[in-house]
């Protein structure tokens, strides 16, 4: 009689993902202190628009959402970017995850969550992913600008990028966005997007691959957006957020 003995070392490896911020994110503010900063990662309050963030105008507004909220101001002192004084017409917020994320050499990540998203002119939320020690590179997962439209964004430089803008029909309603973050050659990343469980977009970001990021959810008024923007309150929600590795 033979008998067949398997060992762990003749199995193929399993590769299991790991959860690094949980679909539960959202449910708590003690949860998203324990995941998240207020303003921007890198320290500021200010970047290349017309709002001011500050935690006042993030909350969770019902257990597992996220709201953020623009409100239109006056009085407020000019910011500076890029060398440039910009008028601050509002007051919003932004969340900077405390971890950076970097894609190693056979790895990669996959981003997701459910946004509700205006598309109003003057209006700029974003879904993004930009560099920790210089620019580039970035990763705009979901970015609307006031056009009726979303844009997937993937820069090499300030001039050498992949974009796809997609009409982005009933704002009124979440939307699943996902991208994934695949090292392709152990220099370069393939950045996938995907919208309602459909693929949408597949860019490569040169030299990405080994270079962290910061994760930020923002909205952004004015700037690239347009203006005026709205004269009333501006709402944009995320819920179901999760960031787990390949």
């Amino acid at each position: 009689m033979y008998i067949l003995v398997f060992t762990a070392a003749l199995l193929p490896a399993v590769s299991t993902a790991t959860t690094l911020i949980p679909k539960t994110v959202f449910d708590s503010t003690a949860n998203l202190e324990q995941y998240f900063t207020y303003n921007y990662p890198w320290g500021g309050n200010t970047h290349n628009g017309a709002a001011r963030m500050d935690k006042a105008h993030v909350a969770i507004s019902s257990p597992g959402t996220l709201t953020i909220t623009a409100q239109p101001v006056k009085g407020q002192p000019p910011a500076t970017h890029g060398g440039k004084q910009l008028a601050i017409n509002y007051l919003a917020g932004a969340i900077g995850a405390k971890q950076h994320f970097t894609v190693p050499k056979g790895g990669g990540f996959v981003f997701s969550g459910s946004f509700q998203a205006t598309t109003t002119k003057g209006t700029w939320p974003a879904f993004w992913l930009t560099a920790v020690n210089g620019w580039p590179p970035e990763i705009d997962m979901a970015e609307w600008k006031g056009s009726g439209k979303i844009s997937f964004n993937t820069f090499n430089t300030s001039s050498v990028l992949s974009w796809k803008d997609v009409q982005y029909n009933d704002p009124a309603q979440f939307h699943d966005i996902k991208c994934e973050l695949r090292d392709k050659n152990g220099k370069d990343t393939q950045v996938k997007f995907w919208m309602d469980g459909k693929e949408i977009a597949t860019h490569v970001g040169k030299d990405y691959t080994g270079k962290p990021f910061y994760l930020v959810i923002n909205l952004q008024m004015e700037g690239s957006s347009g203006k005026p923007g709205p004269t009333t309150n501006t709402t944009y929600s995320v819920r179901n957020l999760e960031v787990t590795t390949l």
